[in-house]
């Protein structure tokens, strides 16, 4: 990937903090933040905080990092704190990366939830608040 498409890269410049965004959690590698059109309460983004075309072109080896297993663990552990937040059991996840070209991971708890989906700051500290 060349540096000019990270540069230009809306989930890159988040990462940086050039653009601000709610978010869920933050480490080192991985970032994940609430979608701003969500399409339920809680709808977050899991992203490598390093540019990445695809979610496939983070590193199988385990002595790297950013690694796929890392990425995963974080993707389970937040959809785990989502479930306890929004008292669902149904968290539909989808990895596509069609419309922003750096690797992401959705994570959308159960449409049929009745809350406000544009509760942006609550709804991020509601995930927070279960994340263990």
């Amino acid at each position: 990937m060349s540096e000019k498409s990270a540069d230009n890269c809306i989930f890159c410049k988040i990462a940086k903090g050039e653009i601000p965004s709610h978010k869920v959690y933050e480490g080192e590698n991985f970032l994940a933040f609430l979608d701003i059109n969500p399409q339920s309460p809680g709808h977050t983004l899991v992203i490598p905080k390093k540019h990445y075309r695809w979610v496939w072109d983070v590193s199988a080896d385990r002595k790297i990092s950013p690694n796929i297993a890392d990425y995963f663990e974080l993707v389970h552990k937040i959809a785990n704190a989502q479930r306890k937040a929004f008292g669902v059991e149904m968290i539909i996840s989808r990895i596509v990366g069609e419309e922003v070209p750096h690797a992401h991971v959705w994570l959308v708890p159960d449409p049929k939830i009745l809350a406000d989906k544009k509760d942006f700051e609550g709804n991020a500290k509601k995930i927070r608040d279960c994340l263990e």
